[in-house]
This record gives structure tokens, C-alpha cells and sequence, in this order.
């Protein structure tokens, strides 16, 4: 099957969601290639970039799912290749 690399952003603002979202990632762990978390304590918030090289059709279920999580905010950039 083709895969993509893509990069979902995420905004954490509310820290009730962390455990569903770690869930998430902990499910889709094998098409995750990288991920970095840096807290931004002055806004009480938490950005995380993961980096995925998979079908484009869990790409889009991961961001999906971790969209409708309660204070979860993403974005994903796709490659062209």
C-alpha cells in the first residue's frame, strides 16, 4: 500500500485529554516516525508535532479522531511523495 509522510500538529488545551490522546498515538505507533512535545507554560498549553509515514487513509483517521478529542486542536501538512 502507498503511504505519505505527513506532520499533525497539535494544541493541547485541556489536560483531561492527554491519556485519550496518547491512546491515539499508542494505536497508530507503528506509522509514527517521530514525535517532540514542548510545553508553553506562560498560555498553559502543550504543542506536539508527530510525524507519520502512512496510508493516507489513517492519516486522516488519526487526525480525525484526535480533532474531536475535547480541547484538542490539529492541523496536517501531507508530502508530495
Amino acid at each position: 500500500m502507498e503511504t505519505r509522510v505527513a506532520v499533525i500538529s497539535i494544541i493541547v488545551e485541556n489536560t483531561d485529554a492527554v491519556e485519550p490522546l496518547n491512546g491515539l498515538l499508542h494505536t497508530y505507533g507503528e506509522y509514527i516516525i517521530g514525535r517532540m512535545g514542548i510545553p508553553h507554560r506562560e498560555k498553559g498549553i502543550n504543542i506536539i508535532c508527530v510525524v507519520l509515514d502512512a496510508p493516507l487513509d489513517k492519516i486522516n483517521a488519526l487526525s480525525g479522531a484526535l480533532g474531536r478529542l475535547n480541547g484538542i486542536s490539529t492541523k496536517v501538512a501531507y508530502s508530495k511523495v
